[in-house]
């Protein structure tokens, strides 16, 4: 009783600071995409689908391996599926280890949210594609046993790709490593020079590897300085789902709540004293309400839905879904379901995780209607202060928003018999190792916040970064502000104007002195000036 106290006291302290804080969603401007091999190839559809935001814009789809585009405008609030043809499906599919031009670089003009589909009449599944604005060099792969793979893709020149320290490959722009594996590659270190996306592309996994019931994998894995240390998982309409945990740092330690620890193949059996790159597997059951986990370091974590043999229910089959951590909840969000005409796939959901406290605060929108209360499910209510509600998606041609000032994330599937898809619908993609604060809005999410305060409080947040810290500077437009060196907290009165606001932290790594620098573009406009615009 004494550790399940202590746990819901740090949770409720930790729900009490971070669920009003705004953020960018998973939506973006450019994107790079690619697809693995699937176990049933005799018919398979490749999917993008495109959720537009409230500006219409102008689509363009770059096939590197073809040198040929395509180009389509969206209207606000649309949703619109290109299916790949014959051609265009070989160009971005990867099928055996080596370097390749088979990706595609996708663009807009405004902000859009992309999803991908690797669909087959038994094996299926989805994934969000992360822009570019938040990739970064260093990666754990996150997978599952037996047919494994995974795909990096450069998004720059010169680009020097690592497995567990060794160099595999050089890559320019577009170009693809894709490596595959007889077994299972979590926890493996991947690293570059430049920004990379990585993209988890099993070809066929058994979840869990007692039952044969198997399906494809497909999940981008954000960057280790986007990873939180509390994650809150919710547990499908399936009734249990299997949960991957994979420590970043030495010396880990976590705390969970909901959920059984499991053995699985590599796995540890032990939740203490972790090193980086070993995992830990659990099953979360729906009885529990879902599953908090709390980690000393940051932790990545990605939820399963399980094969049909093992479910109870004879449907769905493996899937996989990258979680986010609590720290990247957002005020709102959009998404998508998937529909293919090959699929068995039949029902499709979200799942809406936010706090307790604030869930009747959650409305959503389909196609651009007027916000209503969530319908059509229930609210799960977890001890830690954090609840979840499935939500049946019925218009799978539709665009759904998802709204709470006090945060959220969304998560969705899709299940049939034999077959399911499983992805992050929407979240925040925070940079977390080391970042600053304005007024507790990131240094990510200023440029899209206006600050009506003259007086501004900065937080530096560089506890993630696992260095030795030597010293911090802080500039405003680029001049040294010299009575904020060194301070993790100080203020500032600003009159109205943009300005750019620049940490700089200083640290040692390997024996050597590394400068790490962080930026943000503050907007400060007083109170009435703000209320003026305001379109009434």
């Amino acid at each position: 009783m004494k550790f399940i106290y202590k746990f819901l006291i740090i949770i409720l302290l930790l729900t009490q600071n971070i669920f009003f804080i705004q953020a960018q969603n998973t939506s973006g401007t450019d994107f790079y995409l690619t697809f693995g091999k699937n176990s049933i190839v005799v018919i398979f559809d490749y999917q993008i689908r495109f959720v537009c935001g409230s500006e219409s814009t102008e689509v363009t789809i770059y096939f590197t391996d073809l040198q040929t585009s395509i180009s389509f405008p969206l209207q606000p609030h649309q949703v619109q599926t290109y299916e790949l043809s014959a051609t265009e499906k070989q160009a971005v599919r990867n099928t055996t280890t080596g370097t390749t031009n088979k990706s595609a670089h996708i663009t807009s003009l405004k902000p859009i949210s992309v999803y991908a589909l690797n669909q087959s009449n038994g094996s299926t599944d989805a994934t969000n594609v992360f822009p570019v604005t938040t990739l970064d060099i260093n990666y754990y792969d996150i997978s599952y046993y037996a047919n494994d793979a995974y795909a990096v893709i450069a998004i720059s020149n010169n680009t020097s790709i690592e497995h567990n320290g060794e160099q595999v490959a050089i890559l320019n722009e577009g170009q693809v490593y894709y490596r595959t594996l007889t077994g299972d590659m979590t926890g493996v270190n991947i690293t570059a020079n430049n920004p990379i996306a990585l993209f988890a592309l099993n070809e066929m996994a058994f979840i869990p590897t007692t039952h044969g019931a198997a399906d494809c994998l497909m999940q981008q894995l954000p960057p280790i300085n986007t990873w939180g240390k509390n994650i809150f998982v919710p547990v499908s309409n399936m009734g249990k789902d299997r949960v991957r945990i994979v420590v970043s740092e030495d010396d880990t330690n976590i705390i969970q709540k909901g959920g059984e620890l499991k053995s699985a193949t590599g796995s540890q059996m032990s939740l203490d004293n972790l090193q980086a790159g070993q995992f830990v597997e659990l099953e979360v059951n729906l009885d529990s309400a879902g599953c908090y986990i709390q980690s000393n370091k940051p932790v990545g974590v990605c939820s399963y839905l399980t094969g049909r043999t093992y479910n109870d229910f004879n449907i769905s089959d493996p899937s996989q879904c990258w979680v986010p951590p609590v720290e990247q909840m957002v005020t709102q969000t959009m998404i998508a379901p998937f529909y293919s005409e090959n699929s068995n796939i039949n029902a499709h959901y979200a799942l809406v995780v936010t706090p307790t406290d604030t869930k009747d605060n959650t409305l959503f929108s389909i196609g651009g209607e007027p916000y209503v209360a969530l319908s059509g499910g229930s609210w799960e209510d977890h001890q830690s202060g954090i609840s979840f509600y499935n939500i049946p998606l019925i218009k799978d041609t539709e665009s759904y928003r998802f709204t709470n000032n006090n945060g959220l994330f969304v998560l969705c599937y899709g299940v049939g018999y034999a077959e399911s898809y499983y992805y992050l619908g929407g979240s925040a993609v925070r940079t977390l190792d080391a970042a600053f604060y304005a007024n507790d809005i990131h240094c990510g999410d200023l440029e899209n916040n206006q600050i009506c305060e003259k007086e501004v409080f900065f937080r530096a947040e560089i506890e993630n970064m696992g260095v030795e810290v030597d010293s911090i500077k802080w500039f405003i437009d680029d001049a040294e502000f010299e009575p904020a060196q060194n301070q993790e907290t100080w203020d500032y009165t600003f009159t109205q104007g943009e300005y750019e606001i620049t940490m700089e932290v200083y640290y040692f790594e390997n024996g050597e002195t590394k400068t790490k620098t962080i930026t943000g573009t503050l907007k400060r406009k007083d109170f009435w000036v703000k209320m003026r615009n305001v379109k009434h």
